[in-house]
């Protein structure tokens, strides 16, 4: 690390924490951390809040307080909060089948699906191959598509990560019970009242906060969802061709929950502060706390039918998996993984909230070493 990568470093990092500030600082100097932003909550407050590097690949741009990027999958579990808000205001019902609250899903074998088995990922709509290539930011295409999908598998048989459907299928949801649109719920429920800079897409902020994801062509999920011959490929098929996906304008102007939640550790963490708090921080209530343990009970631990990766997963969260969804000691911590190592998640029983923003990809097909090492040193 030069000197002028470690003077861009900033931010705040408690005493209790300073494992967490010292791991930061070793991202840029041993793992080749280019620029990121890492945040701790405990007890409702933040203890870490700590940023550096560039925010653009030319380096032109340092990274500051306020800059976003697209997190990836993060936003999935944001889709699932927004569920479960409503399934915690007795809206929704998750035993009841998702066509009683969305009628044009009870066909083509989907009649019986649960709420639960979709948001647990047993439903098996894994693909949306009645949509054509490139129509992930049409909503009414990809919504008709899924409506006319076959499941993989009969319905609870079996289990995978939804990893290009579960954003529409859940949003298309909030969007028949509650009447807005996912990314306006979370931005009037969510992030509004939280005062957190999250949401999908990024038209809500100035262009020049959004830094850049550097692709990594040794993650797995980077080569494969480019292969129309993989399962992640037949998937990602729907997302617009284009030589830079993850910083397409279309990404950062469209509505495609399953990958284009835009933020940064500090509001992503505050979020998750919520629930490691009972579901309620600073007088914003999101669910109670009894939902909280709904939303994390265990579903599935074991291989994904979708990327032959072992998870272990409650209902629209992943859990703690210290191969590849690493949350620190707690086995009843929950979150969500993205693309590439950025990451947030909710430790209940000991009231922390954890996430990291970096823009260079990690290897591999899980969450990379940075991450890894800055969840661990928030237990050290």
């Amino acid at each position: 690390m030069d000197s002028q990568v470690a003077s861009m470093i900033e931010g705040h990092c408690d005493p209790d924490f300073e494992n967490v500030g010292r791991v930061f600082r070793a991202n840029f100097l041993e793992r080749g951390e280019q620029g990121a932003a890492v945040a701790v909550y405990r007890d409702g407050r933040l203890v870490v809040d700590m940023w550096g590097g560039w925010a653009d690949a030319a380096k032109t741009r340092p990274w500051t307080s306020d800059t976003i990027i697209c997190m990836m999958s993060v936003g999935k579990g944001m889709a699932a909060l927004c569920v479960w808000m409503l399934v915690d205001r007795g809206l929704i019902d998750i035993d009841r089948p998702v066509a009683h609250y969305w009628p044009g899903f009870g066909q083509a074998g989907k009649e019986g699906i649960t709420v639960a088995t979709l948001i647990a990922g047993k439903a098996g709509l894994l693909y949306a191959d009645h949509a054509p290539d490139g129509a992930g930011y049409d909503w009414a295409t990809m919504i008709d598509a899924l409506e006319r999908q076959e499941p993989e598998w009969a319905p609870g048989k079996d289990h995978a990560y939804h990893s290009a459907t579960a954003g529409y299928l859940l949003g298309e949801l909030v969007r028949r019970v509650d009447g807005r649109t996912v990314d306006r719920f979370l931005a009037e429920e969510v992030s509004g009242p939280l005062h957190a800079d999250y949401g999908y897409g990024a038209a809500w902020a100035d262009p020049d906060r959004v830094a850049d994801v550097l692709p990594n062509c040794n993650s797995h999920t980077f080569v494969q969802t480019r292969d129309q011959s993989t399962k992640l490929g037949r998937a990602w098929r729907m997302r617009p061709q284009s030589d830079d996906h993850y910083n397409d304008p279309r990404m950062r102007s469209g509505l495609m929950p399953s990958t284009n939640g835009h933020g940064n550790a500090r509001s992503v963490a505050r979020i998750y502060a919520a629930l490691a708090q009972g579901g309620t921080l600073d007088g914003v209530r999101l669910v109670s706390p009894e939902t909280i343990d709904r939303m994390r009970a265990e579903t599935w631990f074991g291989t994904c039918a979708m990327t032959d990766r072992t998870f272990r997963y409650a209902h629209g969260f992943f859990l703690n998996e210290p191969l590849m969804s690493p949350m620190g000691t707690n086995p009843r911590a929950f979150g969500h993984p993205g693309a590439g190592g950025a990451l947030g998640f909710a430790d209940p029983e000991n009231r922390i909230a954890f996430s990291y923003s970096p823009s260079l990809m990690c290897e591999g097909g899980g969450l990379g070493e940075r991450c890894k090492a800055l969840s661990d040193a928030v237990y050290a």
